[in-house]
């Protein structure tokens, strides 16, 4: 099959290109600057605003896996540019070119667009999605960690150090391994999995994590004993400032992200069916895996 990626050169993307390469398939990827050929990647130049290259990218193609998104912005208009209009952008082009099939990688936020601006935009772009005539699904993964990401590579370091602030008490999330979630990305893309379907994806663990119990994960991924301290509302805004301020845009912890990481329950609820896809690496034998490779990367 010949499968069209945006977001292909990122985190969760090039997870799925290695899959998609190691089951026979071909793929097209987006790309804002060159790249290293490689082989059965066909390299698209251009972006989500560019109707030229997003033509390109889906002509022909079987199917659209749209992972490409905005994850941290200035502002509400940054985030309505890179994951509503991205996003309406990639399907009219889908649309055009008369793809089957359209999966569509969302965030478990847009469960509460009213929490953040993220949440607001994954929102507003799923109800993009929904609207076309495309055959769709639609993933929300939780929080998504793994070799070559960088927005949990922060918690990792922070455990080396033995205490990890936390979201105040009593929250649960969910957590998924990015070569699970790719797994199932290709599945969908693939298979014949009923379409026009929303999935909340995880490792499988029954009522999710407690916030304390992932720190003591990454702690022990590390191999250091970690102390969860939970910090209130109040001090997590004055610590987003504080980022803010000193590192500007590469801040992790922003005004946005504090209202989301408060929510007391960011578990998964639409698990996808047991005969399509079920996650098969427990979460704290991935995170020594992650924690293994940051070491390789002089990343930790």
């Amino acid at each position: 099959m010949i499968l069209a990626i945006t977001g292909g050169t990122g985190f969760v993307g090039s997870h799925l290109i290695d899959y998609a390469l190691a089951a026979g398939h071909h793929v097209r990827a987006l790309a804002r600057r060159s790249q290293a050929p490689r082989d059965g990647v066909e390299w698209i130049a251009g972006a989500l605003d560019r109707t030229d290259s997003l033509d390109t990218l889906v002509a022909g193609a079987d199917a659209v896996v749209h992972v490409a998104g905005v994850v941290n912005a200035p502002d509400r208009a940054g985030f309505s540019a890179g994951n509503v209009d991205g996003t309406a952008a990639i399907v009219a082009a889908a649309s055009r070119a008369g793809v089957a099939c359209f999966v569509h990688v969302s965030s478990l936020a847009a469960r509460e667009p009213g929490l953040s601006a993220y949440g607001w935009s994954k929102a507003g772009a799923e109800k993009v999605v929904t609207a076309s005539d495309l055959d769709w699904s639609i993933v929300r993964p939780p929080a998504i960690f793994g070799p070559r990401d960088t927005e949990m590579l922060e918690l990792f370091r922070i455990a080396r150090y033995r205490i990890m602030p936390l979201p105040p008490a009593g929250g649960r999330m969910s957590l998924i391994y990015v070569e699970d979630l790719a797994r199932l990305l290709l599945v969908l893309a693939t298979g014949t999995a009923t379409s026009r379907q929303m999935l909340e994806p995880d490792d499988g663990v029954p009522g999710g994590w407690d916030h304390r119990d992932v720190a003591r994960a990454i702690g022990g991924a590390v191999g250091t004993s970690v102390l969860p301290l939970s910090l209130p509302r109040p001090l997590l805004r004055t610590l987003a400032r504080a980022d803010t301020v000193v590192r500007g845009t590469r801040a992790k912890l922003t005004p946005d992200r504090v209202a989301y990481f408060c929510h007391p329950d960011w578990t998964a609820h639409l698990p996808p069916p047991a005969d399509v896809w079920t996650a098969q690496t427990p979460t704290t034998e991935a995170m020594a895996t992650t924690a293994r490779w940051y070491r390789e990367n002089r990343l930790l």
